[in-house]
């Protein structure tokens, strides 16, 4: 919980929605395998789709938090700071979470799982959603376009929409 604890701390510093939203995803991930762990004990119908409600609700949440915040802040025309420190975490997530997700979704069709499949979206928006935080924080610090970070926070917030929908459908598995 550290790195999503920095991640949300360096966001509300920054006035950064898109960093904000990136340490709350990455604090979902954390319940959605959480909730795979719960399924796991005892696999029924019941906990598969007990789980992909709650991956899928929680996925929805942060789409719709993250879209309020992002247009509240275009609106606004609030210019969040740079953040360093949101670049670095948003080029080690880069460079961890497709692995992640690959095998994740492996071993989950493999067990022919679907909380653990779509467990592995959770991972998979993490790469998308790091491509897109490291896009809006470097044009903001390299070229002081402030906007660049709530429309990367509207671009989680679709990902994260989409992720939730396919969640809640029990799609992605096996």
């Amino acid at each position: 919980m550290l790195i999503e604890t920095v991640a949300i701390a360096a966001g509300i510093a920054a006035h950064s929605v898109a960093l904000t939203g990136f340490g709350l995803d990455s604090v979902i991930e954390i319940g959605a395998a959480g909730v795979v762990l719960w399924q796991l004990r005892s696999v029924d119908d019941y906990r598969v789709h007990t789980a992909h409600r709650l991956i899928g609700a929680s996925l929805y949440a942060l789409a719709a938090y993250v879209a309020a915040e992002s247009i509240y802040t275009l609106a606004r025309q609030q210019q969040p700071e740079h953040s360093i420190v949101g670049i670095a975490i948003a080029v080690v997530a880069l460079a961890i979470m497709p692995s992640l997700a690959r095998a994740k979704k492996r071993l989950g069709g493999q067990m022919k799982n679907a909380a653990l499949v779509a467990d592995s979206s959770e991972s998979s928006l993490c790469a998308y959603l790091s491509a897109i935080l490291l896009a809006g924080l470097a044009l903001n610090a390299a070229f002081g376009w402030w906007w660049a970070d709530p429309v990367a926070g509207l671009g989680i917030a679709v990902f994260a929409f989409r992720e939730g929908r396919e969640a809640w459908a029990e799609k992605d598995c096996c």
